[in-house]
């Protein structure tokens, strides 16, 4: 019996998965055009091989074309997540990289990939395996290769940090020489050096730990930065000699004004800016990837009350920044940290996007055109467009009218592959 389930299973997935050869219609009630707000009622997307051919209220129908009619409910371009960690999984973070082997963690990713996907994530920023070095960069050619469903991945690797910093092993015993959660680098050569292992081992952008730990002092952020600023601007210029771009981990300054100044491609978390980093990630289009979710899951999942109170007082900072930020023009792209908290819940972060100030449009913007410049996928993927790759979702309701709509996605459709639909 559990063979024959499995074969089942199999079958389903490849009926789901397959790649017809003649023509896809998908008609829904509305088709929201993200760039301008504007709704297509009803929406229609013509589908062929891979990318979006037409985009109308009515597109041609071709003769053998497979209609595929989604009701009264909304089209999408497939979101995108700029920062998450498909090696994680809720529970003791520290403690599961210790416990877990590489090979555990790798087949856990791989299930979390899917669980993305099928929430409607079809591109992901993978920001770091938390000591699993490069397999990251199998779980993506995994996935490219069509072995296992998931999002389309940019990965970083391992991540890069400094001895004693965010992700050393710092509380355990030092005589049990518990390994760091990312490569250290404690000088230009040696952070230029991890940069080129890195590359070597197939990431598509580097991720350098910045700052931390965090603490909050009389109401104000306290955040020791890990690199200098002539530090991070060798790292830019390494990467860019490849045509590689560099995210850093960043809640503060001084380390977040070092981050701008050096020319990163986004700066995640971004708890507080000051005023001239406000300015620099303006002028310079560097993105601000919030990160809300994650915040909100480890205050109302914190360990003690003190903890709690801790994670709470960072958010409400995050929150009054948030809107500063808001306020003064600082591009933003849609990131949740998934990982911590479980895969495929992601969405959460349009609905927290919201509440803290953005319009739910914005919010939609930050998640599919702004994250597909980050990642680099602008000119493919983020809008439903006649010569885009065809990563479509469907939502039942209106999402400028309720953003938590993005959390009920009934329709997957990632490069003309179905994957999820009523």
């Amino acid at each position: 019996m559990p063979r024959l389930i499995t074969a089942l299973l199999l079958l389903f997935a490849a009926r789901l998965g397959a790649q017809t050869a003649a023509p896809v219609i998908l008609h829904a009630s509305r088709l929201l055009d993200v760039e301008t707000g504007r709704f297509v009622s009803p929406g229609e997307i013509r589908v062929e091989g891979d990318r979006i051919a037409e985009v109308a209220a009515k597109v041609a129908h071709p003769t053998g074309a497979r209609v595929i009619d989604l009701g009264d409910r909304t089209l999408l371009p497939g979101l995108i997540d700029a920062h998450v960690h498909l090696f994680l999984h809720p529970g003791a973070e520290d403690l599961q990289t210790v416990q877990e082997s590489v090979p555990q963690r790798t087949l856990a990713a791989v299930l979390a990939a899917r669980a993305d996907l099928l929430a409607g994530f079809t591109a992901e920023r993978d920001m770091g395996t938390e000591g699993a070095s490069s397999a990251d960069t199998a779980v993506r050619d995994a996935i490219d290769s069509g072995l296992f469903p998931g999002p389309r991945l940019r990965v970083s690797g391992n991540a890069i940090d400094i001895l004693g910093g965010h992700e050393d092993a710092v509380g355990y015993n030092p005589e049990q020489r518990v390994l760091p959660n990312a490569t250290q680098a404690n000088n230009t050569d040696e952070l230029i050096a991890a940069i080129r292992e890195q590359l070597k081992q197939g990431a598509d952008f580097i991720k350098i730990y910045e700052t931390g730990p965090d603490t909050i002092r009389n109401g104000k952020l306290s955040t020791p930065y890990q690199f200098t600023e002539a530090q991070l601007t060798a790292a830019v210029e390494e990467a860019a000699r490849t045509g590689k771009r560099i995210a850093v981990h960043a809640t503060g300054e001084p380390g977040t004004l070092f981050a701008a100044r050096a020319g990163v491609a986004s700066v995640d978390h971004a708890y507080e800016l000051s005023p001239q980093t406000i300015h620099l990630m303006r002028e310079k289009h560097i993105f601000a990837v919030p990160t809300f979710t994650i915040s909100e899951y480890f205050a109302e999942h914190a360990a003690s009350p003190e903890r709690a109170a801790r994670e709470h007082a960072l958010l409400d900072l995050h929150v009054r920044e948030f809107k500063r930020q808001l306020e003064a023009g600082v591009p933003i792209a849609m990131g949740s940290d998934v990982g911590p908290f479980p895969h495929g819940t992601q969405a959460r972060e349009f609905v927290l996007l919201v509440k803290y100030g953005m319009t739910p449009l914005a919010a939609i913007q930050a998640g599919t055109i702004n994250a597909a410049q980050l990642t680099g996928w602008n000119d493919s993927i983020g809008k439903l467009s006649a010569g885009y790759l065809a990563d479509v979702v469907a939502v039942d309701g209106n999402p400028i009218e309720d953003i938590t709509a993005l959390q009920r996605v009934v329709f997957v459709m990632k490069g003309g592959i179905v994957y999820r639909q009523p």
